[in-house]
């Protein structure tokens, strides 16, 4: 019986300092590692023979070592309203996993998937329908980045954790794929300018905090009351609401980086005033933002937008309290552009087909 060929590994989620490692194991000089590294994160090269500053043979090797994590354009909607752009990915196993470009008066910012899929079961997201295949790789992640940044010819100068996926559940390739993005000599975005999105799971909020990655932390909320939370977020039962606040309390008395809190409008769940008191109370003296986000329908759920007024009665009375707080400005909303939506059309069309 032939042995199956060593799976080659993916060099988009290698630091410059495993690099230097493996070149110095290969016989090569580690300035070679610095080298490829900039045709990986500054150049965005999608192959070794474009690297030309490298030997040939080296070239060669690294292609017979390595693979550089590739996506392909499966799907791409353009929203005729703002211009935001909606990408639906293949990666190299046939999974699809979606992405978002939006542009905004400061720059580009993307919105990135962590897992294909999500295990973590909140009743109104379309992301988590059929549950989690599988972790993303740290290149994956990066690869995201670079594929948007390379179609729209311009440099990606936010990213926000926050499409498909809990980033919390995929840990280690998360803070891998966040050391990578924040190298100066690689692709150099600023960790302020990075946002991770979580449900709350807290023994990672409080190692996130250990990390020295400043980072905003963005906690998906979207009740006031552990009863609440439980009905919308089944995590909600594993990590209660107190303990999830004192995570948060503590991530940022560690790294002094503002909480943002999302939360989900849901009509006739939590948009009532009392809704609104309860929450004030709740982050009551927190250096924090509240992101009101009215939920997007998904066929699958009965769940329903909640008429703007009412989001706006339910803004006012946290403004009263001295919360800072906005309503989400919509982007894409004429293209599915809430998490999960074009992945789950697309694979319903593949078991329909």
């Amino acid at each position: 019986m032939m042995n199956e060929p060593e799976k080659r590994g993916d060099i988009l989620s290698m630091t410059k300092a495993e690099l230097e490692e493996w070149m110095a194991e290969a016989g090569q000089k580690r300035f070679r590692a610095g080298q490829v590294y900039e045709w990986l994160h500054v150049r965005h090269a999608s192959s070794f023979a474009e690297m030309s500053s490298l030997p040939k043979a080296l070239r060669q090797e690294l292609g017979e070592r390595f693979r550089i994590a590739s996506l392909k354009v499966q799907e791409v909607l353009t929203s005729r309203i703002d211009g935001t752009q909606k990408y639906l990915f293949a990666l190299e196993d046939g999974n699809v996993i979606e992405s978002v470009l939006m542009r905004y008066s400061y720059g580009l910012s993307a919105c990135i998937s962590s897992q294909a899929g999500c295990r973590m079961g909140c009743r109104f997201c379309a992301s988590t329908i059929g549950g989690r295949v599988r972790d993303l790789e740290a290149g994956e992640m990066i690869g995201q980045v670079i594929m948007m940044s390379r179609l729209a010819s311009e440099r990606i100068s936010h990213v926000v954790i926050m499409g498909s996926g809990e980033p919390l559940d995929n840990y280690g390739n998360l803070v891998r794929f966040l050391r990578i993005m924040g190298d100066p000599q690689g692709e150099c975005l600023s960790l302020r300018d990075i946002t991770v999105s979580t449900c709350g799971i807290v023994p990672n909020i409080r190692r996130l905090a250990d990390e020295g990655l400043p980072v905003t932390l963005a906690l998906s909320l979207h009740a006031p009351s552990q009863e609440k939370r439980e009905r919308l977020m089944p995590i909600a039962k594993k990590y209660r609401l107190p303990e999830v606040m004192d995570a948060m309390r503590e991530y940022y008395d560690k790294t002094k980086r503002r909480i943002t809190f999302e939360y989900s409008c849901v009509d006739g769940e939590n948009t009532s005033l009392e809704d609104a008191a309860m929450l004030a109370g709740l982050v009551r003296g927190m250096n924090c933002h509240i992101n009101l986000i009215p939920v997007n329908p998904v066929r699958e759920r009965s769940y329903r937008r909640p008429d703007r007024r009412k989001v706006e009665a339910f803004r006012d009375m946290l403004e009263k309290r001295g919360i800072s707080v906005t309503i989400r400005r919509e982007m894409g909303r004429d293209i599915n552009g809430a998490c999960g939506q074009l992945r789950r059309s697309y694979l319903l069309d593949s078991e329909s087909s």
